[in-house]
């Protein structure tokens, strides 16, 4: 598995937000994206994720073209931005409901995944008196629960507590060992040593150095 990004540059109203991006992604490895607000680390993994599509080069996944050979990954799990779920809602029953779509999982492994983020399954608060912590361990256990072959996390440790992040950690160092890709962005520079195998700089669009 190996996730290809070749000359790769989009233009929206005009303005370059990607520029001639060449880097390429392997399985086993986590890839922490680095860059200031505006940068385009967000906008490389939208482009990783077929949620937006180049205007120069494409995105290769597995010898396969984003965009020709399938409209998106086959395989992947995402948090981009603040996650979105049904207000009224518990946490089980939104991972539920987005389990059902592909039936790859059952209970057990919904119920594993949200432990394994520091939810307690048989919470029966509403989705909408989540705290933005819980809001955000919910959009990571959405994004893990099926063991998707890519894993991308925009600012995954955003209002977590500490023994949140730990566990953060452990299911990023889980993933790995399994051989998923994995992407992540986060601004702290500190966590970002602590999480990323490798950090790849972002500025203007454009990739500034490898770490």
């Amino acid at each position: 598995m190996y996730v290809e990004v070749k000359n790769y540059s989009k233009v929206i109203k005009g303005i370059a937000v990607l520029k001639d991006i060449n880097v390429r992604f392997e399985q086993g490895i986590v890839y922490g994206l680095q860059g200031k607000n505006g940068s385009g680390k967000t906008m490389l993994m939208r482009a990783i994720c077929g949620l937006i599509r180049p205007t120069e080069g494409s995105v290769i996944i597995d010898g396969k073209v984003l965009g020709k050979d399938m409209s998106f990954p086959e395989s992947i799990g995402v948090l981009i931005e603040n996650p979105s779920f049904l207000a009224n809602c518990t946490g089980y029953e939104n991972l539920e409901i987005l389990a059902s779509i592909q039936k790859k999982i059952g209970k057990e492994e919904i119920e594993e995944t949200l432990r394994a983020v520091g939810l307690e399954p048989s919470d029966k608060r509403k989705y909408k008196k989540y705290s933005l912590g819980m809001k955000q361990k919910l959009g990571i256990a959405a994004a893990v629960m099926e063991h998707p072959d890519i894993i991308i996390l925009d600012e995954p440790i955003n209002a977590i507590d500490e023994e949140g992040v730990g566990l953060v950690e452990d299911i990023l160092e889980n993933e790995r060992k399994r051989g998923a890709v994995i992407i992540i962005a986060c601004h702290d520079k500190e966590e970002m040593e602590r999480l990323a195998d490798e950090i790849i700089c972002i500025e203007d669009g454009k990739i500034a150095e490898k770490k």
